[in-house]
């Protein structure tokens, strides 16, 4: 039996930092913003959808969906957010599922499906376990801003645009407090995944 842990956070909370120590220690990590960037390359059905809903001016010289501008357009209107959020998710869910089998059928022991909006997007009943990277409101607000070049607002904006992170901790299994160092992270990560038994021997 292959354990599904799905991996969570709010955006800048450092779940990329717990994803990246999980392949690390040799955990196989299906990361869906990795899964949102290929169905959206030229070519692919996903693609062609958002430049027929969208038009072509969210297109790059390359030909390449320009990721700011259509994230500018959707992020201050919910109906557009909507539009592009049923033409999107629908083919990440198919890839990662897809990724996932091929995993199972290998005989993997654990598989980790890196989902921000685990639980916005109703994908719980995909995993096992779900474990929730957690940081402090101020210390999210700055490391986002830092990160990103974000103006305050713009990243309450996108901290808003999810679930809050508390929200997230109650039902979560397990919760690491990403407030400290790295290697604070990476002791509570080791004890949940003997806890769970979830690395191979």
């Amino acid at each position: 039996m292959t354990l599904t842990i799905g991996l969570t956070g709010g955006i800048a909370s450092g779940k990329s930092t717990v994803s990246a120590m999980m392949r690390e220690l040799g955990l196989p990590v299906i990361d869906a913003d990795e899964a949102a960037r290929a169905v959206v390359r030229p070519g692919e059905d996903a693609y062609r959808q958002i430049v027929a809903a969208f038009g072509p001016d969210i297109l790059q010289t390359n030909g390449e969906i320009d990721r700011a501008k259509l994230g500018a357009i959707v992020f201050n209107d919910e109906e557009e957010r909507k539009k592009l959020n049923a033409i999107v998710h629908p083919a990440v869910r198919r890839k990662m599922l897809a990724e996932k089998e091929a995993l199972v059928r290998s005989g993997a022991k654990t598989v980790v499906l890196d989902i921000p909006l685990l639980f916005e997007s109703g994908l719980t009943s995909w995993v096992d376990k779900v474990l929730v990277v957690y940081v402090d409101d101020d210390i999210q607000l700055r490391r986002l801003m830092a990160r990103n070049g974000f103006t305050e607002e713009e990243a309450r904006a996108r901290i808003h645009a999810q679930w809050p992170l508390a929200e997230k901790m109650k039902r979560a299994d397990a919760v690491i407090n990403n407030n400290g160092t790295k290697e604070e992270t990476r002791r509570q990560l080791l004890a949940i995944l003997k806890q769970w038994d979830a690395l191979e021997k």
